[in-house]
């Protein structure tokens, strides 16, 4: 059984910084790709940030120079550092994870919020 858990949304005011984490686990899993996506209110998912195994990172235009990925795969964690934070940045954010045993799936969180005041 595969659970993904985040954790560290929360109400911030605009220009300031959030942290988020997500803690994957499963016995007999290895995780590969993890991204955190967010859904704002009236939108569509959307890939906030994905990191590979090896730490390749890609972001969205809009998050770059802002927001930094980043993992450790020993806890199975990863992280988003979410700096100078934009009201329009308000939305649920998701994590993902593709869980490896004999086959891949994806998996997901049940999400946490992140608030921006103006």
């Amino acid at each position: 059984q595969v659970q993904i858990v985040e954790s560290g949304g929360g109400l911030v005011q605009a220009g300031g910084s959030l942290t988020l984490s997500c803690a994957a686990s499963g016995t007999g899993y290895t995780f590969d790709d993890m991204s955190w996506y967010r859904q704002g209110p009236g939108m569509q998912r959307e890939l906030v940030a994905s990191i590979t195994s090896g730490s390749i990172t890609n972001y969205a235009d809009s998050v770059k120079g802002r927001f930094t990925i980043s993992r450790d795969n020993a806890k199975n964690m990863v992280s988003l550092q979410m700096n100078s934070l934009k009201p329009e940045d308000t939305a649920v954010y998701y994590c993902k994870a593709i869980a490896r045993r004999i086959f891949s799936y994806q998996y997901w969180g049940r999400g946490t919020q992140v608030s921006v005041s103006s």
